[in-house]
């Protein structure tokens, strides 16, 4: 679902699957999913009332993940890793394993506002600059009015503010916390203090807010779907070239890694347990 007025019910359908197919790239890993498959397991997850990750995995995230063991770990643990860039699907389908398609985390942010709303689930929003999460908030909304907005905050991904945000985020009952601290901050965050706010899905959306919101302008529809995504933003953001410099070093790495290892090997993982149901 693209960022448009869609006051639609969302389609969740997983006849009953409770094992995925996942890869690994470079050493991180990637779950098979669909965007409708993925909003169902998050319905699953809050349905079942247990604290689940969700990471949204781009070439940053896994070329960041090489150099930072913490992060990588995070990910690993990590109830569900969804393939969020066109970076990701090249390499899994270079690799022999191609992936069914892409779930862009800042797709998957309405469509969890839109299961949200027609589940009754209270929604958190955290992070972003002063303000955002609450013009994010009301656009959200607007669009679904049914939609329950628990809280909206701020705050910052730093040790020091964890207690309060923690404590305010626990206090409002949320079924579904949306983090936008950047990654690796927001799924660092997330894991520390992911039993403690008691909150069924929590997902890290880097710049989401900041679309919705309207703070932000993200790439028309004909450019995503061509995977040109990057360089929109490259354009509008040129201090991002740095970051930039990881895409390259990435497709090295993966035609260096289908060369010498050979095809990725799939596997099937447990995604949903036996005292969870999937609607």
């Amino acid at each position: 679902m693209s960022d448009k007025n869609d006051s639609r019910n969302p389609t969740i359908e997983l006849a009953g699957q409770r094992d995925l197919t996942a890869l690994r790239i470079l050493g991180v890993r990637i779950d098979d999913v669909t965007m409708a498959e993925a909003v169902a397991l998050a319905d699953a997850f809050v349905q079942s009332g247990v604290p689940h990750q969700i990471a949204t995995v781009n070439v940053e995230f896994i070329m960041t993940a090489r150099r930072n063991a913490l992060f990588r770990q995070t990910l690993e643990q990590a109830a569900l890793c969804v393939p969020d860039s066109v970076g990701v699907l090249w390499a899994a389908r270079l690799l022999g394993h191609p992936l069914r398609g892409q779930v862009a985390g800042a797709d998957l942010v309405w469509e969890l506002a839109a299961l949200a709303a027609a589940r009754g689930y209270r929604l958190f929003l955290l992070g972003g600059a002063p303000g955002v999460a609450e013009q994010a908030a009301a656009r959200l909304q607007g669009i679904h009015p049914s939609l329950q907005i628990a809280g909206t905050y701020a705050g910052s991904p730093a040790p020091a503010e964890e207690k309060e945000i923690v404590a305010r985020i626990r206090a409002t009952q949320s079924h579904i916390l949306l983090v936008a601290y950047g990654a690796p901050q927001q799924d660092l965050w997330i894991a520390r203090n992911i039993g403690e706010v008691a909150v069924p899905v929590a997902m890290g959306v880097g710049g989401s807010l900041d679309y919705i919101a309207g703070a932000a302008v993200r790439a028309p529809l004909w450019l995503r779907r061509r995977g040109l995504e990057w360089l929109y933003r490259l354009c509008r953001q040129p201090w991002r070239w740095r970051r930039m410099l990881a895409l390259p070093q990435f497709a090295a790495l993966v035609v260096r890694s289908r060369i010498v290892e050979g095809c990725a090997t799939p596997f099937r993982r447990r995604v949903i347990g036996e005292d969870e149901e999937i609607r």
